[in-house]
């Protein structure tokens, strides 16, 4: 199975060193000195790994043969995929590969069917499960412990206890206005207020 753990970005000096946006929560196993890795687009590689260090919070990677900055930038924005064993599991238990999730049934908490998970959207902050409806729509469910109680390989699904308004439009929303007070006086405070 093949798994994407990094995205190459731009290029760094004069030696054919790039950034790399990492996406595998094991970058010591995945990019260390002399893995090789598939790529996306496929002519450029496969590539294997000559060097990699941190500067300034970033992970910088040389491959073989690349050595100058225009090598280097000629594999900007290049996916690196690796090839592992479909039964392996992340080291943290509280961790799951991509392909893991997909295709999990999403279900409430008291067993009301939300959907089924189509892809796993990796951001800055946080990652979200998109999770397709039966009608048809989609939801976005934050991947966090408050929200999403159970994730269960076996039974191929997960479980969810959204806070209002998450995966339906009932959102509960309260005021502290006064239901006594007259229309007039409610559109005051409502401009008050912004």
């Amino acid at each position: 199975m093949q798994l994407v753990v990094a995205r190459i970005g731009r290029a760094h000096g004069i030696k054919g060193e790039v950034t790399v946006e990492v996406r595998t929560d094991e970058p010591e196993l995945r990019l260390g000195p002399g893995a090789v890795l598939a790529t996306d687009p496929a002519s450029t590689g496969p590539l294997t790994i000559e060097t990699g260090r941190v500067h300034s919070g970033r992970l910088l990677l040389r491959f073989e043969g690349v050595r100058d900055r225009t090598g280097a930038e000629a594999l900007r924005n290049t996916l690196l995929i690796a090839e592992i064993d479909p039964d392996e599991q992340p080291e943290d238990e509280d961790e799951y590969y991509d392909h893991q999730l997909i295709d999990l049934d999403v279900v409430t908490r008291d067993g009301q069917p939300v959907g089924r998970i189509t892809e796993i959207a990796h951001l800055p902050t946080q990652d979200l499960f998109v999770v397709e409806r039966p009608d048809g729509g989609e939801v976005l469910v934050p991947f966090v412990e408050q929200i999403v109680t159970e994730i269960d390989l076996e039974e191929q699904r997960a479980v969810i206890d959204p806070p209002p308004g998450l995966i339906d439009d009932r959102a509960e929303i309260a005021s502290s206005r006064d239901e006594t007070v007259p229309p007039e006086d409610e559109t005051a405070a409502s401009r008050d207020e912004v």
